[in-house]
């Protein structure tokens, strides 16, 4: 019985679009108590079924707008259930209020402050690599919790705190990610998953969730990828700006691409045309959040050519990727080695040996100086793919002079 209302209590906070923060809320206030001992992490144990309610059942019901008799009653299980974000949040709570606060008041002064903080990581992460940044960026992170746990604040505050450590997460992880501290990115995508849930802030949170799954599908776990990106997708719903859409969509054509085979490839070209129809929706008049500055028309031509490249499509993939390296800013170093490296792949697909190599020489030149295991990764991605062509002497040239070094 203890499954069958946990279960319940998850379906219908669901299908009020409530967290289990704003669950816990209501409930203690059905229940007339003050201080909210009921808080996020008991909903979830309810909903998991490692705890029953009990005397809180009336109280449950009361806020869900339901009957007891209807949180009892067993459910028939669905045919595919839809993929949700709970499954990715961290263990216990680490946003959880140390007890007895002792710290100050904290004030939107510091929300604004951590805001520009994280908006100057995001801008230093277009030209600088994951190993110059991955130390800054865990400092900042730490000082965000800390800030958090250790002070006090009106719920307003507390909210917008609670977002600006999802922010920082999103950006603290994609730069662990790149710096190839693949454990650690996970972590910090799950706390700032949690924190965007806290703040019940669902575009964002679907963009931290999109980051993990773009990790994992690129790190060897594509099954958990697909599902994570479609997860993203459903939990930020219709109402996600025009451009965080075209995002989602984006990382499920990508974890459908490296998923493979046949079935997975129609599904991430639906995708992508899904995420090019979403991007047509924005328009001057949308606001949109300000992390999601980088979306746009060239983005999805990226991903697009990428995936041609991953299909072995190189007729469709090459011209793309040319068009969109003429007009890509030079500075931004690391994204010019990796969007060159998947045109190394593509010509080489296309039987083009001498050039594929001419590129790949670019990007170990431009790879050298920038400390980012995603470029390193796609170095050895170009000389594994070379490989059949080690007789053509640019080829041989490319490949003994790497060894070498």
């Amino acid at each position: 019985m203890g499954s069958s209302i946990g279960a319940n209590i998850k379906r219908l906070r669901e299908a009020r679009g409530w967290s289990q923060s704003r669950l816990a809320h209501e409930v203690c206030r059905a229940a007339g108590v003050i201080g909210d001992p009921v808080g996020r992490q008991e909903v979830s144990r309810w909903e998991t079924g490692k705890r029953t309610p009990r005397e809180w059942l009336p109280f449950l019901a009361a806020a869900l707008g339901v009957s007891v008799e209807a949180l009892r009653e067993p459910q028939k299980p669905a045919e595919a259930p839809l993929p949700t974000l709970d499954d990715f949040l961290p263990e216990g709570d680490p946003l959880s209020p140390l007890e007895g606060r002792s710290g100050r008041r904290v004030g939107m002064g510091e929300v604004d402050d951590l805001q520009q903080r994280v908006h100057g990581l995001r801008l230093a992460d277009d030209v600088l690599a994951g190993g110059d940044l991955i130390r800054p960026a865990l400092r900042d992170l730490r000082r965000a919790v800390k800030l958090y746990r250790e002070n006090t604040f009106s719920g307003e505050v507390g909210r917008q705190l609670l977002r600006q450590i999802g922010e920082l997460a999103q950006i603290a992880g994609w730069i662990a990610s790149d710096a190839g501290q693949h454990a650690e990115a996970e972590r910090i995508y799950r706390l700032g998953i949690s924190a965007a849930r806290q703040a019940e802030d669902h575009t964002l949170a679907g963009n931290i969730a999109g980051s993990l799954a773009y990790q994992l599908s690129n790190t060897g776990r594509e099954s958990e990828g697909v599902t994570l990106a479609q997860a993203a997708l459903h939990d930020a719903g219709s109402d996600a700006p025009p451009k965080a859409r075209a995002l989602y969509l984006d990382r499920v054509a990508w974890a459908h691409t490296k998923a493979g085979g046949i079935e997975h490839g129609q599904q991430a070209m639906r995708a992508l045309g899904e995420a090019g129809q979403a991007l047509s929706e924005d328009s001057p008049g949308t606001e949109s959040p300000a992390y999601l500055y980088w979306v746009d028309a060239g983005e999805l031509r990226v991903m697009e050519s990428r995936v041609y490249t991953e299909l072995h499509r190189p007729l469709r993939a090459v011209p793309l990727l040319r068009e969109v390296l003429s007009a890509y800013d030079a500075t931004h170093t690391r994204e010019m080695a990796l969007y060159l490296s998947w045109l190394a792949v593509a010509l080489a697909d296309a039987n083009e040996p001498e050039e594929a190599a001419a590129v790949a020489e670019r990007v170990i030149s431009l790879g050298a100086d920038t400390p980012s295991e995603r470029v390193a990764e796609r170095v050895r991605v170009i000389l594994s793919r070379l490989q059949e062509y080690a007789e053509v002497p640019e080829v041989a040239a490319l490949l003994a002079g790497h060894q070498a070094a």
